[in-house]
């Protein structure tokens, strides 16, 4: 991908409430910034609230080199804050709080010029939730892009409805295996996982579709063809985010044109190296991320 061929990341910019203490978060947003990490002209389309904490994100944002003329401001609505529990293995849930600033994403005109002069769209199924950011990612996906779906089920805001109509409009899909359990079942597909992942593919007919699967590594099944990879030993600091980084390692590396089999090693290296670190975008370097793929190292927090 030549650097003027832009990604447009949209959805939800929060805080991650942490045990540690509040982290900048949101998956659209953590892609965005993990694509710029590699070279990637990528944006965030999102909204904050009209208060200090919406003030803080965009100062992120911009620190981190992202722009932020696509994050607009709601008048009324707070920015959004997600309460993060993690279990006795560091694996996160969250309470993600309602109504806030990225339920109420508008249909602007620097909105539309965006999609139109982008490559491709990132958008997850958690910031359909609501009426307004719904129907703005619906008009966005009428046109002529890649498009990239990062499936987040996050009761109670996991609808079957809104989900299969944005799986539907989709071309390359992300989720995790037991989201492709739950999402299968809709479809009435049974069978093993990887049964699965070729049923539900060729039900769709995605172009490719990525499957996390923790500890056991990561699928994608690309032309009939299905890749795997182990993953990476890791002593988890959180899971924050580690599904976002991957997301973005893998297009980082097919959009330079790799193989399929070496953008999902690169991916798994990114995806652990983030489970390692606190929080969804600890800084990291490239030579860090190569060392892990050159060695097959086990990751420990530093």
């Amino acid at each position: 991908m030549k650097k003027n061929d832009k990604v447009l990341c949209f959805g939800e910019v929060l805080w991650d409430n942490l045990p540690t203490g509040p982290l900048p978060g949101g998956a659209p947003m953590n892609v965005a910034l993990h694509l710029s990490r590699f070279d990637i002209n990528s944006t965030i389309a999102s909204s904050v609230g009209n208060d200090p904490k919406g003030e803080s994100l965009k100062d992120f944002l911009a620190e981190s080199g992202l722009g932020t003329d696509l994050i607009q401001v709601h008048e009324t609505l707070p920015t959004s804050e997600v309460l993060v529990y993690l279990d006795e293995h560091n694996t996160a849930t969250y309470e993600i709080c309602e109504p806030v600033a990225w339920d109420e994403i508008m249909l602007t005109q620097e909105l539309i010029e965006e999609v139109k002069t982008s490559k491709a769209i990132v958008f997850g199924s958690l910031a359909s939730r609501n009426q307004t950011t719904r129907n703005t990612l619906n008009e966005l996906l009428n046109n002529d892009i890649l498009k990239i779906m990062d499936v987040n089920l996050r009761p109670p805001f996991d609808t079957e409805e809104i989900v299969k109509n944005l799986l539907a409009k989709s071309d390359i899909v992300k989720m995790n295996d037991e989201e492709l359990m739950t999402i299968s079942e809709w479809y009435q597909l049974s069978g093993t996982l990887d049964e699965r992942i070729i049923s539900f593919s060729g039900l769709l007919n995605l172009t490719m579709l990525i499957v996390t699967k923790g500890k056991n590594g990561a699928s994608v099944l690309h032309m009939n063809q299905l890749y795997k990879h182990d993953g990476y030993k890791v002593i988890t600091a959180d899971s924050v985010g580690a599904g976002d980084a991957f997301l973005a390692g893998f297009l980082a590396a097919l959009f330079e044109g790799k193989e399929i089999s070496r953008a999902l090693k690169e991916a798994s290296a990114i995806g652990a190296y983030v489970a390692s670190q606190s929080g969804a975008t600890p800084l990291y370097s490239k030579e860090i991320i190569c060392d892990i793929t050159i060695n097959d190292k086990q990751i420990r927090s530093i």
